[in-house]
């Protein structure tokens, strides 16, 4: 579990070398060699574990604080108290105060403090401006030695709420939430450590005591039970001067014994079936028990379970997908964790599709393999992704902190990725056979099945009924908090002076990257970036048009055509061009967006020609293949289906008919309705797709370990081959402009844990003048993550919410503003009022101090702007779209620090109205509804009656 959802965290999953697939066998020696992260560790007389890892390429600096201790380490009955602990680690400390590292991080430009728990570890990391190391230093280590006192009983109170509301967005309020702790419970004995889950229940969550947290506290979060890992560009003797400084005199804990090895359990087969409030289509589940992380056999459980599912010559994609078409896709993974792992199998099947057929398609699939196996071949083209997908999560200080930190922790050696990737070089096909006879083949195992309200007959056969915990509605059932009272205690003693932030280091001189520009032959323009960071080539080619070129009849055709471009070209089929990509360790996506087609491409540097090759072909020579048409269009009508039932997508869906009014095209979800898809014919796509496709409309971005003449070279091909013709973009069609009167729209979600809140109005282009300095004015409001009021009023003042936000979303037209969240069903009144009187307070509240806070983040966070390749192709992107100069980011520098107090309460008073907004709420009717007529805004209208 995770404190916000954050695409930073991504870099912790990738850690362990069993989730790591493997290395083309075209070049594995430079694999052995290259694929490392260089490193310092020491250790501080109190069992501290330092790492350094030094990377001049920007200038930042992650700063990482991992703890060895996840659910694993809780006792029966109080479950999710690591991940609670989490919470709670980041709201105050003696002498960082109220707001914690939050109000520190938007003052300094950081990403934002965040942190993530997981069985067995827990983690706190954020990248910041190098001048602020000493600052991060200082605050982490008044984390770790100086916080429990601050830690009251409201404050307690306050934070059970906000995990509780992440649990229900997350597991209670979800489509098939329930389904790992059904599995979990049945996989491994009461007494093992995995066997709840790690955000806990509410029950124990509730139950906990301040006197619990100061035990666990005090056992784990311990010098000696802690790694800290610093990456980035800083000076390694001034750094460990620092962490001695902060750090040293931290008392060690206790000695703490490692965990044995423990497999689960089944003794026989457990078939468990649960009706799903949120599921539309049946989902069949199997687990069986496996091997810990770091394992001999893990590795190659990792091979098998990429090789039975994830291309057109799995095994499972011919048999479930392509021969009983019983399901859109299978998806079978090894979960490796550090004491246990599980080998897991799921299926979300077609609507109506009995899970006993699933099962004899599964019983099919596990026979054409043995009979089968796996070829060298399809190992080679496993083991092709590793070095591509080594550099692309080690591309950011984070993602290297993060490997760094978990093979620490986990093996003492935070160099063992080589290990890792040798190991899984060395997989072989006997290998791979010998880990599936061993673990899986003719082996117990739990089997769920989700299925929806009503429709238990779907079921497996033989199925007992699975005890899933619900929790109950009760209006006024939590008691109101107020944690914003000062803790009364007194002050840890120090051989230092802890009470005052330490200074910013030298002054930072932020350069934006040099961008440069040409024009094929055929018209289409490309703007590049040299980035030699690590050895990939990352482009995209945007087709400008998209969603916008759909009728309103047929509503998906561009979303159908994006999809069908990689199933196959004139000379390759879809399996032929599958296995090319896969073979060059490269990967090419097309997608349908709003606004345009684009194709993503991310490839090693010197298998950038031949992937570009294969884009050509992609792009030129579409081979529309009718068998694939009709698995893609079932597989596009299975998703819309799961949708009616998805709180989150049934708000965004209806928002947007509010937004923009019924008869705009932006108002439709991209992949249609069952109606517009079921009338769209493969020759819809082939219109679409000969009328709309060309460089005229095109622009590409490139970052990579490429010159610029090197790619307008390989693009020469490119720009004789892709003729330009006259496309008619649609005109400039914005959400209305007429002034809305404010009133509440009802989704009726039955027995919903949470209300999902989306409160907005059309309102600017990004091209508008206003349109930035509003962005500014918004940082306080929502934008801000943790410095914003709405978070600090309904997260942390009252824990009506695990996480809320506001922004505006323009493109070239008018797009809206937005509010959105979702709150405890009980509190959905409460939570509304809440927002609108922050709305109707902002522009007379808003200080100097706020605008400070405002231009400190907005300003000292572009150290961080140009960091990964992924924020470099948004910058081309945004260069080449709207026409802006390549230092636009220097401009709205500007911007940030001319802005004046009355300027911003101006633009707020003209842009965040309540009285001229939509509030739309998803959410349980019996309950909620009949409430909301307290708001003001007259009597709501339930959309779906």
């Amino acid at each position: 579990m995770q404190r916000l959802p954050s695409s930073l965290l991504l870099a912790a999953m990738l850690a362990s070398s069993a989730i790591v697939p493997a290395q083309a066998a075209t070049a594995p020696a430079a694999a052995k060699t290259a694929l490392k992260v260089d490193f310092q560790k020491f250790t501080l007389p109190n069992g501290m574990d330092v790492i350094f890892h030094v990377d001049r390429s920007d200038p930042v600096v992650a700063v990482n604080l991992t703890a060895h201790v996840g659910s694993a380490r809780e006792k029966a009955g109080r479950t999710g108290f690591a991940h609670l602990f989490e919470h709670l680690l980041f709201l105050e400390s003696e002498n960082l105060g109220k707001g914690g590292l939050d109000k520190m991080s938007a003052r300094i430009g950081g990403s934002g403090a965040n942190g993530s728990t997981s069985t067995d570890r827990t983690n706190y990391l954020q990248t910041v401006p190098k001048d602020a190391l000493e600052k991060m230093i200082w605050a982490e280590a008044d984390k770790l030695g100086w916080f429990i006192n601050t830690v009251t009983d409201p404050v307690l109170a306050k934070e059970k709420q906000v995990v509780k509301n992440e649990k229900r967005q997350g597991v209670d309020n979800a489509p098939y939430g329930h389904t790992r702790y059904v599995i979990d419970k049945a996989l491994f004995p009461a007494d093992h450590p995995y066997n709840w889950q790690v955000i806990g229940s509410l029950d124990d969550l509730q139950n906990a005591t301040l006197d619990d947290v100061k035990e666990f506290f005090r056992l784990w979060y311990v010098p000696n039970n802690v790694t800290l890992v610093i990456a980035g560009d800083f000076d390694t003797v001034q750094a460990r001067k620092w962490v001695e400084k902060y750090f040293a005199e931290i008392k060690r804990g206790e000695k703490i014994a490692s965990m044995a090895k423990r497999p689960g359990v089944v003794k026989q087969t457990v078939k468990l079936a649960h009706e799903d409030n949120f599921a539309k289509l049946p989902e069949l589940t199997m687990a069986w028990p496996t091997v810990e992380d770091l394992h001999p056999d893990s590795y190659a459980l990792e091979v098998l379970a990429e090789y039975l599912s994830q291309t057109k010559r799995a095994p499972f994609y011919q048999v479930l997908v392509e021969d009983t078409k019983l399901a859109p896709r299978v998806q079978i993974r090894n979960n490796a964790a550090e004491l246990a792992g599980k080998f897991v199998l799921t299926v979300r099947a077609f609507e109506g599709k009995p899970l006993d057929d699933v099962a004899g398609a599964v019983d099919q699939a596990f026979a054409k393999f043995e009979k089968e196996g796996i070829s060298e071949r399809d190992l080679n083209r496993i083991k092709a992704g590793l070095e591509t997908r080594f550099y692309s999560s080690v591309s950011s200080v984070l993602g290297k902190s993060a490997l760094l930190a978990e093979y620490n922790y986990l093996t003492g050696n935070p160099g063992y990725v080589q290990e890792g990737i040798k190991k899984t070089l060395a997989v072989t096909p006997a290998d791979v056979r010998r880990v599936y006879d061993r673990y899986i083949k003719g082996k117990p195992y739990v089997a769920t099945s989700f299925v929806p309200k009503g429709k238990l007959a779907l079921a497996l056969s033989g199925s007992a009924k699975a005890e899933v915990v619900e929790e109950k509605l009760v209006q006024g059932a939590e008691a109101a908090v107020d944690p914003s009272a000062n803790a009364e205690y007194t002050k840890s003693p120090s051989k230092i002076d802890r009470s005052k932030e330490p200074a910013y280091g030298a002054a930072l001189a932020v350069k934006t990257p040099p961008v440069w520009t040409s024009t094929l032959a055929n018209g289409m323009r490309v703007h590049g970036i040299v980035n030699n960071e690590v050895p990939l080539v990352q482009f995209d080619i945007a087709i400008d048009g998209g969603q916008l070129q759909d009728t309103l009849d047929k509503v998906g055709v561009a979303n159908l055509t994006a999809r069908m471009m990689t199933q196959g070209t004139a000379t390759k089929t879809p399996q032929e061009l599958e296995e090319a990509i896969q073979q060059l360790g490269a990967a090419i996506a097309v997608t349908a967006r709003t606004e345009d087609i684009r194709i993503s491409v991310t490839t090693l540097a010197r298998n950038y020609q031949a992937t570009l090759d294969l884009v050509q072909e992609i792009l030129l020579q579409p081979r529309w293949d009718e068998k694939e048409f009709a698995l893609i269009k079932q597989s596009v009508l299975s998703q819309i289906r799961q949708m009616d039932a998805d709180p989150n997508a049934v708000a965004s869906n209806n928002y947007r008919k509010l937004i923009y009014g019924n008869d705009a095209i932006r108002s439709r979800n991209i992949l249609g309705t069952a109606e517009t898809v079921n009338a769209i014919g493969i020759d819809d796509l082939k219109r679409f797709y000969g009328a709309n496709l060309s460089p005229s409309v095109a622009r590409m971005h490139v970052v990579g370990a490429l010159p610029k003449a090197a790619v307008e070279t390989s693009l020469a091909k490119l720009g004789q081959a892709w003729k330009a013709k006259p496309v008619s973009l649609p005109a400039a069609t914005a959400a209305s402009t007429t002034p809305l009167a404010a009133k509440v729209y009802f989704v009726d979600i039955p027995d919903a844990k949470q209300s999902v809140l989306q409160i907005g109005y059309p309102a600017l282009a990004v091209t508008d003048a206003d349109f930035y300095p509003a962005a500014v004015a918004n940082y306080i409001l929502g934008g801000g993550g943790f410095a914003s009021r709405l978070t600090q009023q309904l997260r942390e003042g009252k824990g009506y919410t695990y996480g809320i936000n506001s922004n505006f979303s323009g493109t070239r037209v008018a797009g809206p503003f937005t509010i959105g969240s979702g709150v405890r069903s009980n509190v959905t009144l409460e939570s509304t009022q809440l927002v609108k009187q922050i709305l109707q307070d902002y522009p007379a509240t808003y200080s100097e101090a706020d605008l400070e806070t405002t231009r400190n983040f907005l300003v000292k966070s572009n150290a961080r702007a140009f960091e990964t390749a992924g924020a470099k192709l948004d910058m081309l992107d945004n260069i080449s779209k709207y026409g802006w100069r390549a230092d636009y980011v220097k401009e709205r520098e500007q911007i940030v620090k001319s802005m004046t107090l009355p300027q911003v309460r101006s633009l707020s008073q003209k842009y965040l109205d309540p009285s001229k907004m939509v509030w739309l709420v998803v959410g349980d009717a019996k309950t909620q509804l009949p409430r909301m007529k307290e708001l003001g805004f007259g009597e709501p209208v339930l959309i779906n009656k």
